[in-house]
C-alpha cells in the first residue's frame, strides 16, 4: 500500500519537505541565539550605566568596548571650529543630524563629544565657551558595515557614521578611541539639542520569531501526513456497501 511512497516524485516531496524542516528549524535556532545575545547585551547596558561617573583621562588604559554604556566625565574647551554633524539620523521619529564637537582637554589630547540630535530644519548650535565640564556615556567608533557607503576623502563637514579613526585625520591631536554622547554640561548647553537616546532595552522579535519557524516547521510536518493518507485514502478507493 504504502511503496508508491519511493517513488521518484515522493522521494523528491520527501526531500522538500526535510529541508524545509531542517531550515526552519535553523532558522528558529539562530533567533533563539539571537534573543540570548540581545538579552545579554541589555543586562550589559544596565549594569554598565549604573555604575560611578569616571573621568575619561582615568580609563585610558582600558579596552573601548569595556567602557561601552559607562558614564564618563571631561574637562576642556570646544574646538568649534571643529564641529561636524554625521548625518542621516533619526530620534524620537524625527530625522537629523547627531551634532559632533570636539573637546580640548587639559592634556592636550582631544575626546570627541556628541552633543546632541538636532531635527533637519534646525542649525547646529554653537558650543558653549570656556572651561567645560560634561557628564555623558562612553561610546565605541562607528564602523563602516557591509554595503555602506565609504566616506569621501579630505576635511568633510559632513559625516555618515562617527568614525573616530577618520575624524582624528582632520583634527590636530591625539583623538581617544571613545567618544561622549553628552547628556549633562556646565555650562549649559543649546536646548535646542536632544541628547542621545540610549538604546531600547527590550527583547525585540527574537522570540516570536522563533516561535513562528517552529510552527512553519510543524505546519510542514502536518502537510506531509496529509498529503500522504489523502493517497492512500485514494488508492484504496471507495469502500463497497455491506450487501443487504
Amino acid at each position: 500500500m504504502y511503496r508508491f511512497l519511493l517513488r521518484p516524485k515522493w522521494i523528491g516531496f520527501h526531500l522538500l519537505c526535510i529541508v524545509g524542516i531542517v531550515g526552519m528549524v535553523n532558522l528558529s535556532v539562530w533567533q533563539f541565539h539571537r534573543l540570548a545575545d540581545r538579552q545579554e547585551f541589555n543586562e550589559s547596558v544596565r549594569e554598565r550605566t549604573q555604575l560611578e561617573v569616571v573621568d575619561v583621562t582615568a580609563v585610558e588604559n582600558e579596552e573601548p568596548t569595556d567602557l561601552q554604556w559607562r558614564p564618563v566625565g571631561a574637562k576642556g574647551t570646544y574646538l568649534a571650529d571643529e564641529q561636524v554633524l554625521v548625518v542621516n539620523r533619526s530620534q524620537g521619529g524625527r530625522a537629523g543630524s547627531n551634532v559632533i564637537t570636539p573637546l580640548l582637554l587639559d592634556d592636550g589630547r582631544v575626546v570627541i563629544v556628541n552633543r546632541g540630535f538636532i531635527a533637519l530644519d534646525q542649525s547646529a548650535p554653537e558650543p558653549p565657551e570656556g572651561e567645560v565640564r560634561i557628564v555623558g556615556t562612553a561610546r565605541v567608533s562607528e564602523t563602516r558595515r557591509t554595503g555602506q557607503s565609504s566616506e569621501a576623502p579630505g576635511d568633510l563637514s559632513e559625516f555618515l557614521r562617527l568614525d573616530l579613526s577618520r575624524l582624528d585625520d582632520q583634527i590636530d591631536g591625539d583623538v581617544l578611541d571613545i567618544w561622549i554622547a553628552a547628556e549633562v554640561s556646565d555650562p549649559l548647553d543649546d536646548p535646542l539639542l536632544s541628547p542621545l537616546a540610549l538604546p531600547e532595552l527590550s527583547d525585540g522579535p527574537h522570540l516570536s520569531y522563533a516561535i513562528q519557524w517552529l510552527i512553519f516547521s510543524a505546519a510542514v510536518v502536518i502537510g506531509w501526513v496529509l498529503a500522504v493518507r489523502w493517497s492512500v485514502n485514494r488508492r484504496r478507493g471507495p469502500r463497497s456497501s455491506p450487501s443487504a
